[in-house]
């Protein structure tokens, strides 16, 4: 049976249940009643069902699923680049170094010297990535050119009329995704700020936990600003550089920014192809979803769940998956993206990091989702350490809802936001972002202005008491989980 007769008989399977919510719907006895309409609730509900299956499915055979290449077909440029590591160990050990002494400087229990002993150090590897544009003058069956790589890249640059570059970090919970999945995300991101996008195919977890991906990250954004031999780019400025993602790739645009920070306090300096260079902080941050705490103990991880996609979420203890040979790990742990011991490090759970003094603009936009509350406080405290933020929480809808549900309204609205700040933080004068903080109000799109001191749902005192007694719980033995395979 091939995949498409599978997809229809789940969908088939599923009538039942969209019959109910459908019919509650109409009834309005069910909370998205109020905000979304039909095709909303459905959509979600039947998303949510996918992701909470009666039998789990496996890490193996998610992965296999949903990280295929569906091709590339319509308006859309994609230039496949692989940038080579560096043959000196510089960046990486760079990396190492401040992942030790970010370490050392975290308060809680779980943070001793020892706690790094679990890590997996990676090596650096060549780091493939899509260079993605916007091609005007195509039909929505047209193919790519059967020419070099080079080439599609020269074309594509031809249609750029902006000086953007969005370095985009996908989302799909670290072990899901890939910039093939989000072409349709880095398409409309290219056509509305006329610029390109440079979408990296980060190592995934288990298989490559954590720090891999912030390391592949790190190497991407210096292939920009410093192109190696045979680069099809020339250096870009990195005034002209937005990191960009959504959800666990909004967690590792923040690791990056946390980590150039770092590097900027240390005033490291790195040999990167034979030269060294400097590592500067990008022009903006524009975030959608993004997941910034890792013990999802934050009240909207519960109180969210009837409008969100994501099942429940409640800390750590999730029903774990069949094993496979990706999972679960040897030695065991219970999250897919880390070591246990690191859950709570400042470039894991973002919450966690208490300096971005010089941080660039941060947008940030979510909806009425498990991470609404993480996302809210995350805003309110950049804002409070003086860093421009631009915040919207949309009513009613759910986690990545502007990817999701493509043609609604409020998704419009938010990615007309989302690439606006990209091109704002790039084509105007630095420091001229004015700070926003607004609600934006389902079915009219009324924008309603927040105060930032009153955004966060939890004061920090209430968020270190909260990973204290989380790093305190972690210490008991559990059984192997998989919470990030929920995102």
């Amino acid at each position: 049976m091939d995949e498409n007769a599978k997809l229809v008989l789940e969908l088939l399977a599923k009538v039942p249940l969209m019959a109910r919510v459908a019919l509650l719907h109409l009834l309005g006895r069910t909370p998205p009643s109020q905000y979304v309409d039909l095709r909303t609730e459905l959509t979600v509900a039947v998303l949510r069902s996918f992701l909470e299956p009666s039998k789990p499915t496996s890490i193996t055979a998610t992965q296999k699923l949903l990280n295929r290449d569906p091709g590339i077909k319509g308006r859309i440029w994609v230039a496949k680049y692989t940038a080579l590591p560096p043959p000196e160990p510089s960046s990486r050990d760079a990396l190492v170094r401040a992942i030790e002494s970010m370490n050392r400087s975290f308060s809680t229990t779980s943070s001793s010297s020892s706690s790094l002993k679990t890590l997996q150090w990676p090596e650096a590897i060549a780091v493939e990535a899509e260079w993605t544009g916007y091609r005007a003058n195509a039909t929505p069956s047209s193919i790519l050119p059967a020419v070099a790589e080079a080439d599609k890249y020269a074309e594509l640059m031809k249609e750029v009329r902006s000086p953007v570059t969005v370095l985009y970090l996908h989302g799909g919970a670290y072990f899901l995704m890939d910039p093939a999945t989000h072409r349709p995300t880095t398409k409309k991101i290219a056509k509305l700020t006329g610029g390109r996008c440079y979408s990296v195919r980060y190592r995934l977890a288990p298989q490559s936990p954590f720090p891999a991906a912030l390391l592949d990250a790190l190497h991407a954004y210096l292939t920009l600003l410093y192109p190696p031999e045979g680069a099809f780019h020339e250096a870009v400025q990195p005034e002209h550089v937005v990191l960009a993602g959504d959800s666990a790739g909004g967690n590792l645009c923040m690791a990056l920014t946390q980590l150039l920070l770092e590097f900027r306090r240390t005033k490291t300096i790195v040999e990167w192809h034979g030269r060294a260079v400097s590592m500067p902080l990008p022009a903006g941050v524009a975030l959608s979803s993004p997941w910034l705490d890792m013990t999802h103990s934050s009240a909207s991880c519960m109180n969210n769940a009837p409008f969100d996609y994501l099942p429940a979420l409640q800390g750590i203890d999730q029903k774990p998956r069949p094993s496979c040979p990706a999972w679960p790990t040897n030695p065991p742990r219970r999250m897919l993206y880390c070591a246990d011991a690191v859950i709570l490090h400042p470039l894991v759970t973002l919450l966690a990091a208490k300096d971005w003094e010089g941080c660039p603009p941060v947008f940030i936009s979510a909806g009425w989702e498990l991470l609404a509350d993480e996302d809210k406080y995350m805003a309110a405290y950049l804002h409070a350490q003086n860093v421009p933020v631009v915040w919207e929480q949309y009513e009613g809808m759910p986690h990545c809802f502007a990817m999701v549900l493509n043609d609604h309204l409020m998704s419009k609205r938010c990615f007309a936001s989302w690439a606006g700040f990209i091109k704002d933080v790039v084509e105007k004068q630095p420091g001229t972002l004015k700070s926003s903080f607004r609600i934006i109000r389902a079915k009219s799109l009324q924008e309603i202005d927040v105060d930032p001191v009153k955004l966060a749902p939890f004061t920090e005192e209430t968020l270190w008491a909260r990973l204290k007694t989380f790093a305190e719980q972690s210490n008991t033995p559990r059984a192997s989980g998989d919470v990030a395979a929920k995102l």
